[in-house]
């Protein structure tokens, strides 16, 4: 069992607590390290340099060898060039800047890229072409090649629903109604994608958890699954923590230091840093002090940055329907179920890029998802039943037949009343007409 980031929060800069900020960037820094947080070079340099500047700290020239982040696992494809660049930043840019604050500069360039927050979910668009489904804080997203195809927020879309294989996105752009439609491999993967979707849309667009409501996956003839979120949305969250009077915790993050064995000691621990024991008070305060001192120093030029982000992301925004390029290399994220690293003895990378059909595996293998799958398969039966019955031919040949059988019984029923009746009409004419003779003389 592995702790896992499941909403990521669209401004981490706000998380109040270090702790949290140090899980969250334990998540960040494994998605980089899985291709999930895809971005241009100069980003990916930028990032890989605050983990080796958290990792490490500042850059020693007695310490550290000239190849010294080749002992680092930061990328899925890590070539010499962005090696070289990561090592110019480390020794410069982020020079003087604590762990602490190395992990905040990640997570302050981590929150501005397309691919943040991003649990890819693979699947194939109407062409065959595989594509890549995710949603954000901003809304939900599709990656395809180096490309972000699509961008719906949240106040642009209207439901999300699924029929067998078949995925529905049903939503609004530029004040037009728009339908996407995609395929996964399994019902299974469908119906996960389907409510990922919509425990996202609840979380990031409901204002109060009282407003979400339970969902179906299909029409009101045909019922198929229902989902309700359960649990406080984004905004409820972001009140709650702007409420935290608590002191931070005793117990503090160090990092693994360098001693006597070198840089072989980080090779395996690169990717999850332990939790070491509680350092004293004085050595606290003077690691806050630091840090807050930093930031203040720095406050000024991130926000700049921030704005001129913010200002090239509310752009692409405004240009939703067109291609976006996020890399100069090809989105091809690992879905991984496994924590990272993953000892050579256990398959590897290997490992790593086979899960996703080991965790198909271990789907269908599940009773329940098994009768859920069966209960699919029935419906879908249904369907097809019903369609038939409406469009067959012969089903409205047979219609024709009934309707023509029913108005010839009309016809004779009718027939035979008239042969009953017109002689008692005639019958009781002529004697209401001697009647009236008789009177007369």
């Amino acid at each position: 069992m592995c702790f896992r980031v499941k909403f990521y929060p669209q401004e981490p800069i706000k998380i109040k607590e270090e702790l949290t900020r140090y899980l969250l960037y334990l998540q960040l820094k494994r998605d980089v390290y899985h291709g999930r947080l895809l971005c241009p070079f100069t980003d990916a340099a930028y990032l890989g340099a605050c983990i080796v500047q958290a990792e490490l700290g500042d850059y020693d020239p007695e310490e550290h060898p000239a190849d010294y982040i080749s002992d680092f696992k930061l990328f899925p494809k890590q070539s010499l060039k962005l090696d070289s660049k990561i090592m110019e930043i480390h020794q410069n840019e982020l020079r003087g800047q604590c762990p602490a604050l190395a992990e905040l500069s990640l997570l302050q360039r981590a929150h501005t890229l397309d691919t943040y927050g991003v649990d890819p979910h693979p699947c194939k668009d109407f062409t065959g072409s595989t594509a890549f489904l995710g949603f954000t804080a901003r809304g939900f997203v599709v990656f395809q090649g180096n490309k972000r195809i699509h961008l719906l927020k949240w106040a642009d879309v209207s439901k999300f629903k699924f029929e067998g294989k078949t995925f529905y996105v049903i939503g609004v752009q530029r004040e037009k109604k728009l339908v996407l439609t995609f395929h996964t491999s399994t019902p299974a993967s469908c119906k996960h994608l389907w409510k990922c979707a919509v425990e996202n849309q609840a979380f990031y667009k409901c204002a109060k958890s009282s407003q979400i409501k339970t969902v179906s996956s299909s029409s009101i003839i045909f019922k198929g699954s229902r989902f309700r979120y359960s649990g406080r949305v984004a905004k409820e969250v972001i009140e709650a923590s702007s409420k935290i009077q608590r002191d931070p915790p005793l117990s503090v993050i160090t990092q693994p230091t360098v001693h006597s064995a070198g840089l072989s000691a980080l090779k395996d621990s690169v990717h999850l840093s332990p939790l070491k024991p509680s350092v004293t008070s004085e050595e606290v305060e003077v690691r806050e002090n630091h840090v807050q001192e930093r930031r203040e120093d720095e406050a000024v030029n991130r926000m700049k940055a921030d704005e001129e982000r913010r200002e090239i992301h509310v752009d692409h925004e405004d240009e939703a329907c067109a291609a976006l390029t996020i890399s100069d290399t090809e989105y091809s994220p690992c879905a991984s179920v496994v924590p990272t690293p993953v000892e050579e003895s256990q398959g590897g990378l290997n490992l790593l890029f086979q899960s996703p059909a080991r965790l198909l595996k271990e789907l269908h293998a599940d009773p329940e998802m098994q009768l859920e799958l069966q209960a699919e398969r029935e419906r879908e039966l249904a369907r097809e039943a019903f369609r038939q019955s409406l469009c067959s031919p012969s089903s409205g040949r047979q219609q024709m037949q009934a309707c023509l059988l029913s108005a010839a019984r009309l016809v004779v029923m009718a027939t035979g009343l008239l042969v009953i009746l017109l002689p008692l009409l005639l019958v009781l004419l002529d004697s209401t007409g001697g009647s009236f003779l008789a009177v007369a003389l």
